[in-house]
C-alpha cells in the first residue's frame, strides 16, 4: 500500500483524525497541545497519528491536504484546518457543532 493509500484508509477509518506531532498525552509541540486541548475541552473522541513516527507520511500528507504544517484535523475524511482554526472553532463554538453533525462519538 503506498503512502496516499495509507492515509485514505487511515482518514475513512476514524471519523475524527488528528495527525499531530507526538501523543495526546505527549504532544512535541505547542500547536498539537493546543489541538488536543481543544478537542479534549469538547468531549471529542478522536484519533490520532503521530507524524514523527513515519517521515514519509509526514511529507505526502503536506501534498494530499494541501497544507504544509501540523497538526491537521480530518473530520469524516475533511480536512478542517490547523491548530489556529482549531482554537477559533473551539472558541465560537463550531467545533463542538462540526463534530456533533458528523455523529463523532464523545469520549467516556
Amino acid at each position: 500500500m503506498d503512502v496516499i493509500e495509507r492515509i485514505k484508509s487511515q482518514l475513512s477509518a476514524h471519523p475524527v483524525l488528528l495527525y499531530m506531532k507526538g501523543t495526546p498525552d505527549f504532544p512535541q509541540c505547542g500547536f498539537s497541545a493546543a489541538a488536543v486541548r481543544a478537542l479534549s475541552a469538547v468531549g471529542a473522541n478522536f484519533e490520532h497519528v503521530n507524524i514523527f513516527e513515519d517521515p514519509e507520511l509526514r511529507e505526502a500528507l503536506k501534498q494530499y491536504s494541501n497544507w504544509p504544517t501540523y497538526p491537521q484535523l480530518y473530520v469524516n475524511g475533511e480536512l478542517i484546518g490547523g491548530a489556529d482554526i482549531i482554537l477559533e472553532m473551539y472558541q465560537n463554538g463550531e467545533l463542538q457543532q462540526v463534530l456533533s453533525e458528523a455523529g463523532a462519538p464523545k469520549s467516556a
